[in-house]
């Protein structure tokens, strides 16, 4: 269930500071503020005009770094290897670990990029440098890759919001210096509407109440809390504007037919790219699934197993549903960790964190299907042919979603930040 408006406690508004990241955790739909969206004329006309022609992205999270040994490359009758094997998939040639097979029916879709390659080993860094581009620092909140998309590419007439993350991420991050407008809408469990949504009193009674807030907020705007206010406030009115809208149905799977349900599996993260398909369907930008906890130190094959059994069915059933409905060709698919695992096997059957090399995925949004991207050694412990750094894949990302990736924005301290510093478009992803 969501807790996108649940009011927490350790929530607050003082004057020099705001937890942005928290303002979609601490809306109770009866305080919804009205009012005009004015923050919506600052987004730029091609925005709609992109969303408008279907471009859309999903996020598939692998939270704690999978292993690529026991997803997308397996290394069988090598000792590093260990006891995964592989198996053929519908492209001659491509094997897989034997952990997915519904997925290796799906080959044809994906393109795997099997040379990623980062210095990031941990867990809080390299979360962060795999949603934004960049390492944290302590003067610049760097957006999440969602609240880029939604800010470049998101419909701006959509009832519901641009960027929607399913699940929880430990390391998730917001907007940044993007403000507010494109904070996540945080689902914790998908499966039925977000909690705390339906209006809890009449309608009349509803807008004066909402009516009430800027008032309420004037004397702090006035004393020097105007931004915080303002942030307050837009965040309030896009709420508003979604919990009564229709298309608040789409969050509630019990519109879906037993069959289609069964078919994404009955999983958490299952349920969660069925609803990511929902979301896409009803005009929302970038929606992001996490599935954890991959952090597999210990009894990693075991462990391995069971997650990839949580991803399997859903993955390969996302892409074939969103084929058959016509969507795949114009929503990205992104399927990622922080970084990989260790080639070596540690004394507790276990492997450890390991950014030199490691594994994405990628289908739909003019991807070019059925290839492997790269090559490591024999041993899987180096990149031998095709590096691709975390700036090359956000670049590839932002080619195949129209966005341009050298474009500036300004932080608070009033330095130019680029959406991707450096890097270049693998090509080769779109054929």
């Amino acid at each position: 269930m969501s807790q996108t408006f649940h009011l927490q406690a350790d929530v607050s508004i003082r004057r020099g500071h705001v937890r942005r990241r928290d303002f979609l955790k601490a809306i109770p739909a009866a305080a919804l503020a009205a009012g005009a969206l004015s923050w919506q004329d600052a987004m730029i006309a091609s925005a709609a005009d992109l969303r408008r022609q279907g471009k859309a992205c999903i996020l598939l999270w692998m939270q704690g770094g999978p292993s690529q040994f026991e997803t997308f490359s397996p290394l069988p009758g090598h000792a590093n290897g260990g006891e995964t094997k592989a198996i053929k998939t519908a492209v001659s040639g491509i094997e897989i670990s034997e952990n997915l097979p519904e997925t290796a029916k799906a080959m044809e879709d994906l393109c795997l990029i099997r040379s990623m390659t980062s210095k990031e080993g941990s867990h809080p860094r390299a979360s962060y440098l795999m949603h934004t581009g960049y390492l944290p620092t302590a003067t610049v909140k760097y957006p999440t890759l969602g609240s880029i998309v939604a800010k470049e590419i998101g419909d701006v007439t959509s009832e519901l919001p641009s960027f929607v993350r399913i699940g929880i991420n430990r390391f998730g991050d917001g907007a940044g210096l993007l403000g507010v407008d494109y904070d996540p809408f945080m689902v914790q469990r998908a499966g039925s509407p977000p909690a705390n949504t339906a209006l809890t009193t009449t309608e009349p009674r509803y807008q004066r109440r909402l009516n009430l807030l800027p008032r309420l907020e004037t004397e702090f705007a006035n004393a020097g809390g105007k931004q915080e206010v303002s942030d307050h406030q837009k965040v309030y009115a896009q709420a508003a504007k979604m919990i009564t809208s229709p298309k608040m149905a789409t969050f509630d799977l019990s519109k879906e037919s037993q069959k289609a349900r069964d078919a994404y599996g009955n999983e958490e993260f299952g349920q969660g790219c069925l609803l990511a398909r929902r979301l896409i369907e009803a005009g929302v930008t970038f929606v992001e699934v996490n599935l954890g906890n991959w952090d597999t130190h210990r009894d990693n094959f075991n462990a391995s197993r069971t997650l990839c059994g949580k991803l399997d069915q859903p993955l390969a059933t996302l892409i074939a549903d969103l084929k058959q409905r016509g969507l795949l060709d114009s929503t990205l698919i992104v399927w990622t960790g922080e970084f990989g695992r260790t080639p070596r096997i540690n004394p507790n059957s276990g492997r450890d964190h390991y950014p030199r090399a490691f594994n994405a995925a990628l289908a739909g949004g003019g991807v070019k299907g059925g290839q492997v991207i790269g090559q490591l050694d024999a041993g899987g412990e180096s990149v031998k042919d095709r590096p691709v750094g975390v700036a090359d894949l956000f670049r590839t990302i932002c080619h195949g979603l129209s966005i341009n990736a050298s474009k500036e924005n300004m932080s608070s301290i009033g330095r130019p930040i680029k959406i991707v510093d450096g890097g270049e478009v693998v090509k080769e992803v779109f054929g």
